[in-house]
């Protein structure tokens, strides 16, 4: 088999939670690299997002046991030299992988970072209100850390440096500044939504079915 770099074509169209259809890369390695492939586990569990190399090795190994969606992406590898003939790899938009997953890859917690909490938040300020780009946002701990709050999902909300600054090392009922929403933890389903600003449609439908019903941002 000679090998030459992959290529790819037939991306699907995006989809974001914020803003619905996005613009594809026009660059093919931009398009390649944009894509995230959902994973799950035999059983349909949501485990991840996955990048095209992890989906074409489990392609590549037979280690697929079911897809969901019309094919989003055509990986083309080395060309056979007997035949002439090059191998493609038409990858879905949703892939189910053979075996079980670990116990304590089934709804995780989500990491509590910066990006996460604000895209939770909607990058608002949940004291003013006002929308703000990613770096002019903190985060804040609803009760100070010095007054026994803890770095946790529940604890800790975004807010611009003004308000930040404003509400000092004080709760939000003795600085007078009410929170616009109750922060809340995330689900892991929550979380893969807010965490891939470029969702395929075939993803977000499957994702929105798999959603608690007492999610709040996205339900």
């Amino acid at each position: 088999m000679l090998q030459r770099e992959p290529e790819v074509s037939g991306v699907g169209e995006p989809y974001s939670p914020w803003t619905g259809p996005r613009a594809v890369p026009r660059n093919p390695l931009e398009r390649l690299n944009s894509v995230r492939l959902l994973s799950l586990d035999a059983h349909g569990r949501v485990l991840d997002w996955m990048n095209w190399q992890d989906a074409a090795c489990l392609y590549a190994r037979g280690a697929v046991a079911w897809t969901l969606g019309d094919p989003c992406l055509q990986v083309h590898g080395g060309i056979n030299r007997f035949t002439g003939e090059r191998s493609v790899l038409e990858l879905h938009p949703i892939v189910a992988a053979r075996g079980h997953a670990r116990p304590g890859a089934l709804d995780p917690t989500p990491a509590l970072t910066n990006a996460a909490l604000f895209a939770r938040d909607g990058h608002l300020c949940m004291y003013c209100g006002h929308d703000f780009h990613r770096p002019h946002l903190t985060r804040d701990h609803v009760v100070p850390v010095s007054k026994g709050g803890r770095d946790i999902w529940e604890n800790v909300v975004a807010a611009c440096f003004g308000c930040n600054s404003r509400k000092g090392n004080r709760t939000p009922q003795q600085a007078g500044m009410p929170l616009l929403a109750v922060p809340y933890r995330p689900s892991w389903v929550e979380h893969l939504i807010l965490s891939n600003r470029n969702i395929l449609a075939d993803q977000m439908a499957f994702l929105k079915n798999q959603l608690p019903k007492n999610s709040r941002r996205l339900g």
